[in-house]
């Protein structure tokens, strides 16, 4: 009976524990389950990360040249030392090393780490930028035993031509938090980006598409093969419509003088030559400017930043004479073989006494005397008959007072005043002895040395308003046509273009620095006073800052221009003795093929 008991109970107890036991397999079953089939694919991709390492493959930006194929702006490999800290022995022990190959403090590395707390120990952070070659065969040769140091490479940009270049190329900057916001933005933390100039303005087309290595490494994190690669692509290149050669004679030209030269081709609109100064050095960017470099451009007097060919505006001086005689031909207000004006050297207009150049007065002066001589008084007079509203209608006509629609951002559009802007911008009357300050480029008008260009351009085409441009090959929007006809007489542009050529080649003109024996330059000096003078004073007994600004604008040669520059120098004094000199050299260094009776050359 007690045999049979046992037995039963022990027969209990087998079942129990075969129960439990079909239980703990079933729960082992469920688990091996969850972990190789429902999981799977999540602890497969968690166990090739142990082994795997993803390495970015940085896309070279495209190149610029000029329009020869010149190289303007280039990629320079650089090496940067990075440190994954998971892989270090003795984070003590690396930062003297890397302390001693970059010869500098370890107390200084040791605050990039400190910086660094918050952030993954495997993720690996910039010790260095722009390692020497010493440097980077040290942390070569020393890799097997410090293998937490990483070397990075990529692609910095060089300008070649530095300061000559600048505000037309523009330069990088790192990425902001708002670029990284953007949806599909193509950015990480820590890339670079165009931030100004042709750089800002053509970034999706420089930019190349990022490609990504996987490798193998071992448990030191050494490589041992490739697992995967998707290739970077570059950048496109970008051919810009400059002439380095131009270019560089500009800059040189301009040196330590503030203002801007433009030069351009007056039939299509190329840019070949634009030069702002004081200018800076875009390479500093490229390595990541500190704040105290930032700083110094920043407070500079006068604003190396800035691109004064189209980001400045300032009065024209004589140079607005041009607009005030297509105005005045269009008109019917000029007749242009009578003598319609005698200077004294002075008008009395509205009981107000204005002032010519000369003290000692012109003369007789006719239209052509006028502009060759620049005599105030017959634009005076002219502005008395035109009025400000029909001044500021043709001033528009002729590309005044708005973009030109140059493919570079920050464009300033200028201000051309009449009668509405004076009610809405000062909520008072315009004056009529305003519009005599206007004729002659003087009061509330102010320019772009870019619109003075294309205005030249104008004039030297015969009458086709053309959209300053400085890439090639690409279909940019713009914001004006690429060629407009203006309804101006042709008649009244050879008038004016001969009156320019006078003022250059025959004598009383007052270009006639700008002269070139057997070529035909075509041009106009302006002054335009910063300050309003009680009575005449010489430019150099004012404060720098008070003296007059000079313009030099022109075109050649005069029958089949192919040339137009501007030279305006800030606070430079006269137009003829400050400017125009500096444009004979530019048309010296542009025409040697013409002057060698090479024309076929030029272009």
């Amino acid at each position: 009976m007690k045999i049979r008991q046992h037995r039963t109970e022990l027969i209990r107890r087998v079942a129990r524990l075969n129960g439990a036991t079909q239980v703990v397999l079933a729960l082992i079953a469920a688990g091996y389950w969850l972990v190789q089939v429902a999981e799977g694919s999540y602890y497969r991709e968690l166990a090739d990360h142990n082994r795997l390492r993803k390495l970015t493959i940085e896309a070279p930006r495209g190149l610029i040249v000029d329009r020869h194929g010149r190289p303007l702006v280039e990629n320079t490999p650089s090496y940067s030392l990075l440190i994954d800290r998971s892989l270090s022995a003795s984070l003590p022990d690396s930062v003297d090393f890397a302390a001693r190959i970059l010869d500098q403090p370890g107390s200084v590395l040791q605050q990039i780490l400190e910086s660094h707390r918050s952030t993954p120990a495997f993720q690996p952070v910039l010790l260095a930028e722009g390692l020497s070659l010493a440097q980077l065969a040290r942390v070569k040769v020393e890799q097997l035993e410090q293998p937490e140091f990483l070397i990075e490479v990529e692609h910095l940009r060089l300008y070649r031509h530095a300061h000559q270049t600048a505000h037309v190329l523009g330069y990088l900057g790192e990425v902001t938090n708002a670029d990284l916001g953007v949806p599909e933005s193509p950015y990480r933390p820590g890339d670079l980006l165009g931030k100004k100039g042709l750089e800002g303005l053509y970034e999706e087309h420089l930019r190349g598409d990022t490609g990504e290595q996987v490798v193998v490494v071992d448990s030191r994190g050494q490589l041992i093969e490739e697992y995967d690669r998707v290739p970077a692509e570059s950048g496109r290149d970008l051919q810009l419509t400059l002439d380095l050669r131009l270019q560089q004679a500009a800059a040189e030209l301009l040196g330590e003088r503030v203002g801007a030269i433009v030069a351009l081709d007056p039939r299509q609109g190329e840019i070949l030559a634009m030069v702002s100064a004081p200018s800076f050095n875009p390479n500093h960017f490229a390595r990541r400017l500190d704040l105290a470099e930032w700083r110094e451009l920043l407070d500079h007097p006068h604003h190396p930043l800035q691109n004064r060919a189209l980001q400045n505006t300032y009065p024209p001086g004589s140079v607005f004479k041009v607009v005030m005689t297509l105005a005045g031909l269009d008109r019917g207000l000029i007749d242009p073989e009578g003598t319609v004006a005698y200077c004294r050297g002075y008008s009395k207009i509205y009981n107000n006494r204005y002032r010519c150049w000369r003290a000692s007065g012109h003369g007789s002066v006719n239209l052509r005397s006028a502009l060759k001589g620049s005599c105030n008084v017959y634009f005076h007079q002219l502005g008395q008959k035109l009025g400000i509203d029909q001044i500021a209608s043709y001033s528009r006509m002729l590309g005044l007072g708005s973009k030109t629609g140059i493919d570079l951002s920050g464009e300033k559009s200028g201000l051309v005043p009449d009668s509405s802007w004076s009610l809405e911008a000062r909520g008072a009357p315009w004056y009529p002895g305003e519009t005599i300050s206007v004729a002659t480029g003087q009061g509330p008008i102010l320019v772009t040395p870019l619109q003075i260009a294309s205005l030249m351009a104008t004039v030297a085409n015969g009458g086709h308003i053309v959209r300053p441009h400085l890439v090639r090959g690409t279909d940019d929007s713009g914001q004006v046509p690429t060629s407009t006809r203006l309804p101006l007489a042709a008649e009244h542009l050879a008038l004016v273009r001969d009156a320019l050529w006078s003022v250059v080649n025959e004598p009383g003109g007052t270009g006639g620095a700008a002269a070139i024996d057997g070529l035909d330059i075509a041009g106009k000096t302006g002054t335009a006073q910063v300050i309003t003078q009680e009575r005449r004073l010489k430019n150099e007994d004012l404060a720098p800052e008070n003296r007059d600004h000079a313009w030099f604008a022109s075109f050649a040669p005069r029958e089949d221009p192919r040339l137009v520059v501007v030279v305006f120098v800030e606070h430079g004094g006269a137009g003829s003795k400050a400017a125009a000199p500096l444009a004979r050299t530019l048309y010296e260094q542009f025409f040697q093929a013409y002057l060698a009776h090479r024309p076929t050359d030029l272009g």
